[in-house]
C-alpha cells in the first residue's frame, strides 16, 4: 500500500472540494487497512499509519475551510 509522502498543504490547497473529498475517502480507507495489519502483526507500518491520519487531517481541515469560505461568501 503506497502512502503519499510528500504531499503539504499548500498542494492539497490547489485541490478542488471534489478531489478532496476524494483524497479523505481514500486515506480513510487506507487507514483503516493499516491498522488491522498493524494491529494483527502482519506489518510493522507504524510510520505509515502516523502520515496516513496526518494526512487525513491536513484534508479534513482544508474541506472544513473551504465550508467556512463559502458559508461566509453567502452571508455577505
Amino acid at each position: 500500500m503506497k502512502v503519499d509522502k510528500k504531499l503539504t498543504a499548500e498542494k492539497m490547497r490547489e485541490w478542488s472540494a471534489d478531489e478532496l473529498k476524494n483524497k479523505e475517502r481514500e486515506y480513510a480507507d487506507q487507514l483503516f487497512r493499516l491498522k488491522f495489519q498493524f494491529a494483527s502483526g502482519q506489518t510493522d507500518t507504524l510510520p505509515n499509519l502516523r502520515l496516513l491520519r496526518k494526512n487525513l487531517a491536513r484534508v479534513k481541515t482544508l474541506l472544513r475551510a473551504q465550508e467556512i469560505a463559502a458559508g461566509g461568501a453567502k452571508k455577505s
